[in-house]
């Protein structure tokens, strides 16, 4: 039976945050697709979040994991691609949150902003729970691309 994928990528302020996460989504059960950047040479975020954007809305993998120094660019560039729901998220809670409430599929995460512990329990919170559906399904149709 094949393994679900993931895509992760990030930015040079990612860079050490994505290869430490490689393996706890290895252990959560998942293939990781590594979209790069492959050393800590600067780069620019928009390559990466449209990278894991294009992965997504291409069906290559149907999660992701974007890393930038904040967070918010690489997210903001993965959000322009359809079927893309990338949730800036700052701990297990929010992480949690952006699954059960809007259906996230791509995790963003501030490299600059948290550190790996708190990272890791983001990622965790985020791969181990469910969309709720019901109330917040016709919301999250409000935000489609058409």
């Amino acid at each position: 039976m094949s393994r679900e994928i993931v895509a992760i990528a990030a930015d040079h302020g990612g860079y050490e945050m994505k290869e430490l996460l490689k393996a706890d989504l290895d252990g959560l059960g998942f293939d990781v697709l590594d979209l790069g950047t492959n050393n800590a040479d600067s780069v620019d975020y928009p390559d990466f979040g449209h990278a894991i954007g294009e992965a997504i809305a291409n069906s290559q993998a149907r999660y992701g994991v974007a890393i930038c120094g904040s967070g918010i660019g690489i997210s903001i560039a993965a959000n322009r691609h359809a079927n893309v729901r990338a949730a800036l998220c700052h701990d297990g809670l929010t992480a949690k949150l952006s699954r059960q409430h809007n259906n996230a599929n791509v995790l963003a995460l501030g490299a600059r902003i948290i550190g790996i512990e708190t990272a890791r329990d983001a990622v965790s919170a985020f791969f181990t729970t469910d969309f709720e559906g019901g109330r917040h399904e016709r919301r999250v149709d409000k935000i489609e691309l058409t």
